[in-house]
């Protein structure tokens, strides 16, 4: 199936029919393609952990048409959070708020929290404004794999799952909201993302507190130590390690892509096994084409993806983040290659 129209009245209007009803409903927003469902309806939400096999204490986040819904869904809203939703909704900033009665438990993963955030897409906006409700939204992926930034993306990984995708094109900002929690006094990044933390704080006035990894209070969408990983093993490598981890799994029989962002020397590898593909050195580019990026290369030709590491820069926060989540199963992968590999030795030295 291919996607390239954008949906008419007729399509909204049918779509914001079948989320009343109880249904699902993939659709776009400015980061990345959501799987939606009635936020207020739990059996509704329980089909979007079903769909994509999501743990049912990993909470959701609810998308909104507009700041003066805060009030539906959050209570105890302190002035910090009116005044990001004022500056940056609609936008790719997620706000975690004490959740009011109208929120369910399946929603928040029994936390009394809900993250809500306002998207900036058209087709996101003409939804919420004929649905006229809260729509809870993960991406629409399996759990754990690459988000995806355009409608062929979902189709290819949940199909007939779901029940309505709608196309509003590639994703324009390409990677998740930014998510900050007020749960406790100071605000703190939970996870970066589409919105830079400096203009946050320029907003606040203050620095916002980073999380750090294992003592956060709250959980929210995205911060699994594994999470928006391709289906094979993928690594991010600085400078020389790059030309020399790539050459030493080409050496092991992999088939190996290399995400370069300039380096002279991966350029000019040479080798048979290794496939290097030219990304942006902006950031903003880079995050827009990244898992458009790993979407392709992860289609069977290769079994090994290495990335060149971006500068480790406040800018490039969000795709460090997503790289080094998405670095986890590699990890996890070559350790036990390493295991199977001694136990091998092992065998034939008896």
């Amino acid at each position: 199936m291919k996607f390239n129209t954008i949906p008419d009245d007729k399509e909204i209007r049918s779509a914001a029919a079948l989320l009343r009803s109880g249904g699902t409903v993939a659709f776009p927003t400015e980061t990345v393609y959501g799987l939606g469902a009635d936020a207020s309806n739990p059996f509704a939400v329980q089909k979007i952990f079903a769909i994509k096999g999501r743990p049912s204490f990993h909470p959701l986040i609810v998308h909104v048409a507009a700041g003066s819904e805060l009030t539906r869904w959050a209570k105890n809203i302190p002035d910090a959070a009116w005044q990001l939703a004022k500056t940056f909704w609609p936008g790719p900033l997620t706000l975690i708020l004490e959740r009011s009665a109208l929120v369910p438990d399946a929603v928040t993963g029994g936390q009394n929290t809900v993250g809500l955030r306002a998207p900036d897409h058209p087709v996101a906006a003409a939804l919420l404004h004929e649905f006229g409700g809260g729509i809870a939204a993960p991406s629409a992926n399996r759990f754990g794999q690459l988000s995806p930034t355009t409608a062929q993306h979902v189709h290819e990984k949940l199909g007939g799952q779901v029940g309505m995708i709608l196309d509003g094109g590639a994703c324009r900002i390409g990677v998740e909201s930014t998510i900050v929690s007020f749960v406790q006094e100071t605000p703190t990044l939970l996870r970066p993302g589409g919105l830079a933390v400096e203009a946050i704080e320029e907003v606040l006035g203050q620095k916002i507190l980073l999380v750090q990894s294992g003592v956060q209070k709250v959980r929210a969408s995205g911060m699994l130590d594994s999470h928006y990983a391709p289906g094979i093993p993928f690594e991010a490598c600085s400078g020389k390690e790059l030309i020399h981890r790539a050459r030493q799994l080409a050496s092991m029989g992999y088939r190996v892509a290399v995400l370069n962002m300039g380096n002279e020397d991966a350029e000019n590898l040479g080798m048979d096994g290794i496939t290097c593909f030219c990304m942006p050195d902006s950031s903003a580019e880079y995050a827009r084409k990244l898992y458009a990026t790993l979407h392709g290369l992860d289609c069977g030709i290769f079994n090994w993806i290495l990335a060149e590491a971006p500068p480790a820069t406040q800018e490039w926060n969000a795709i460090n983040d997503r790289m080094r989540r998405a670095s986890c199963r590699a990890v996890a992968h070559s350790s036990e290659t390493l295991i199977e590999t001694c136990s091998l030795e092992k065998t034939l030295s008896r």
